[in-house]
């Protein structure tokens, strides 16, 4: 028998779901939850695709760990607790390109990529749904410019490491991009306020 789950990595807790699947197999659900939260405990904070194969017969079972979604990967690498709302408008974080490099990397067993490049331009992709910005650019900007090989060095010597001086620039310029958004959003509030009564 297979059962899919997605754990809270290395906290995932006993609930209805799982008792129900595991309890008339007659398979020790605390054994379970200690084996899994062993195995996801490198993703603390991400949700974690997990694969249960269980031997009804000898109540024997083995886990497979999947690396976390890509949206759940950038948050972590970007400290990020939620992605933007409103995408167009609304930008959540300035990544580097290290950091994309970084998430490309982690997830490149569990991507259908040729090579790093292409990782990288699959993560990229997901900047955009999440409304992060790369490089102070748009993530449709940092595309063309991968094609462009304007980031074949990084690409190439695996860079993951961003340096202080880049990490402070990408800070400033995000700074004044937040600035931006804040009177966006309070006037957003504010005519959605204004049109409700």
């Amino acid at each position: 028998m297979q059962i899919k789950l997605l754990a809270e990595g290395g906290a995932m807790k006993p609930g209805p779901a799982l008792s129900q699947q595991l309890g008339p197999a007659g398979i020790n659900i605390s054994n379970v939850i200690a084996k899994v939260n062993e195995a996801t405990a490198g993703f603390k904070g991400m949700k974690v695709p997990v694969t249960l194969q269980v031997d009804t017969g000898t109540k024997e079972f083995e886990i497979e760990i999947s690396s976390p979604p890509v949206s759940e990967l950038l948050k972590k690498e970007l400290g990020l607790k939620k992605a933007s709302g409103m995408q167009e408008k609304v930008k959540v974080a300035n990544a580097s390109i290290e950091q994309i490099i970084s998430v490309a990397k982690t997830k490149m067993p569990n991507l259908l990529c040729r090579n790093l490049k292409t990782a990288v331009k699959t993560i990229v992709g997901s900047c955009v749904s999440l409304g992060v910005l790369i490089e102070s650019k748009s993530a449709v900007k940092i595309e063309a410019d991968i094609d462009a090989g304007v980031y074949d060095k990084e690409i190439s010597e695996e860079k993951i490491e961003t340096s202080d001086e880049k990490q402070k620039e990408l800070d400033e310029y995000f700074k004044t991009i937040e600035e931006d958004q804040a009177k966006f959003i309070k006037e957003a509030a504010e005519k959605a306020a204004a049109e409700k009564k």
